[in-house]
């Protein structure tokens, strides 16, 4: 199989189940922002998160990897659930929220902003928390165009995955030692 096939030169690709639209279309939006996302993912895995003693913090990154291809998968196609793509519902949210409750209590409480930095795999992940966030805003917009197309349910779980990649910020940069850099405000 030939990596390239010449069918998008024209600035359109192929949706599941919804014939061609424009690249620049809310549906390839999203799913464009989500392959950014996991591949910043990946870059925090490559640069350390396994470090020191954060092997737990690396194998919940993995899944969410997984689980980002399954949401992606969904999104490709205009008529998930009967191609059996609706695959992310309420029980991957609460597995975020279990993580975000179980790293957050190792944690000092937060008494300012943070500084996104620190380790680099830290830093990988703050920088994934804002492309999840791009992701959500056009998952939205995908929704608002598209009414009924996105399950509510995957609303919630990206709303729910930046805010454990925010935690899991903090966790590496507190397991390799690094304290977070709080705002000094005006």
């Amino acid at each position: 199989m030939k990596i390239y096939t010449r069918k998008g030169d024209d600035g359109q690709t192929e949706i599941l189940g919804g014939g061609r639209v424009a690249k620049d279309a809310a549906r390839p939006e999203v799913c464009g922002a989500l392959d950014e996302l996991n591949a910043v993912l990946g870059l925090a895995r490559a640069h350390g998160l396994a470090e020191g003693g954060a092997v737990d913090l690396d194998r919940v990154v993995e899944r969410v990897q997984g689980e980002i291809f399954q949401v992606g998968a969904e999104l490709a196609a205009v008529d998930p659930q009967t191609r059996g793509l609706r695959t992310i519902g309420p029980e991957h949210t609460r597995a975020l929220e279990e993580a975000i409750d179980r790293f957050d209590a190792t944690l000092p409480s937060l008494e300012a902003f943070v500084l996104p930095g620190g380790t680099p795999a830290a830093g990988f992940l703050h920088l994934a928390r804002t492309v999840c966030r791009r992701a959500e805003r056009r998952l939205v917009t995908l929704s608002r165009t598209e009414p009924g197309s996105v399950s509510p349910e995957l609303l919630a779980y990206l709303n729910r995955l930046s805010d454990l990649l925010f935690v899991l910020a903090r966790a590496a940069n507190a397991r390799a030692g690094v304290a977070d850099d709080p705002w000094q405000g005006p």
